[in-house]
């Protein structure tokens, strides 16, 4: 993310050089923060709702689904304490991202430009709030359309009684996938800020997105429509929302800049 240095730039960094172990020492401190944060949301967590009920919680869409008088079952003697204890640290994980996500970027903004500090906590809080958008539109709207069409094409010959550490596995890379393609605009601008390629470009790549879009879902996704569809459908809106925010902001940018040149000149 680093542009040709000029004159000013050198002088902006000038004397900001820490010997190494001083920067060994500082990212310890970052991690312990990072650290106590997740602790204090898990222990929160823990204590309200539980890790009992955030299962419950993350279970609700399958279990809604599922033939009467069917349950989940646990295969394993201690995943009935262990699964619910992995969602509560997860939960707790996201709970306390705000925090975790500032202490990475005090770490690395010392050795940033100033204009470089302007483009990277815009991009932090942006990506951050798509991501968990991203998740939020997973578990609302994708996983009851996915779990109705499967239980669907069950044989009644079949109970369903998923496990719950598969479900687990399940629903975290359904999670992952979907809040990593919501941070597809996100992509796009720091594409073309960095000069990488113009929006021009991007216009011209849309058909062959779309087909990339549909054959990322196809690999990621379970092998049905809806999911595949929940997924790709999005991510080429979002690469849409990109192009669009690309120009506004990188015109105002490239303004910006030229601007402050013109005044050092």
């Amino acid at each position: 993310m680093s542009a040709p240095k000029g004159p000013h730039d050198e002088d902006e960094l000038a004397g900001t050089e820490q010997p190494f172990v001083s920067h060994l020492i500082e990212l310890r401190d970052r991690l312990i923060r990072s650290l106590i944060a997740v602790g204090i949301a898990f222990g929160a967590l823990s204590l309200w709702p539980g890790p009992g009920a955030l299962y419950d919680l993350l279970a609700l869409p399958l279990v809604s689904h599922l033939p009467e008088g069917a349950t989940m079952i646990a295969t394993s003697v201690i995943s009935p304490f262990l699964v619910p204890l992995k969602i509560t640290l997860l939960a707790a994980f996201m709970l306390a991202l705000p925090v975790v996500l500032y202490q990475v970027w005090a770490f690395v903004a010392p050795g940033l430009y100033s204009h470089e500090k302007r483009l990277v906590l815009p991009l932090v809080i942006s990506s951050t709030i798509l991501f968990f958008a991203g998740v939020a539109f997973c578990y609302f709207f994708v996983f009851g359309g996915v779990f109705k069409f499967i239980q669907s094409f069950a044989p009644k010959s079949i109970t369903a009684a998923p496990d719950i550490e598969a479900y687990l596995g399940f629903v975290m890379n359904m999670f992952i996938a979907f809040g990593l393609a919501f941070e597809v605009p996100v992509a796009v601008m720091v594409l073309v800020r960095l000069g990488v390629v113009s929006v021009d470009k991007l216009r011209q790549f849309r058909g062959y997105f779309i087909v990339l879009a549909f054959i990322i879902a196809a690999i990621i996704t379970p092998p049905d429509v809806v999911s595949q569809l929940a997924l790709a459908i999005p991510m080429c809106l979002l690469y849409e929302a990109g192009i669009w925010a690309a120009q506004l902001f990188g015109k105002k940018a490239d303004v910006a800049e030229e601007a402050k040149q013109g005044g050092d000149a």
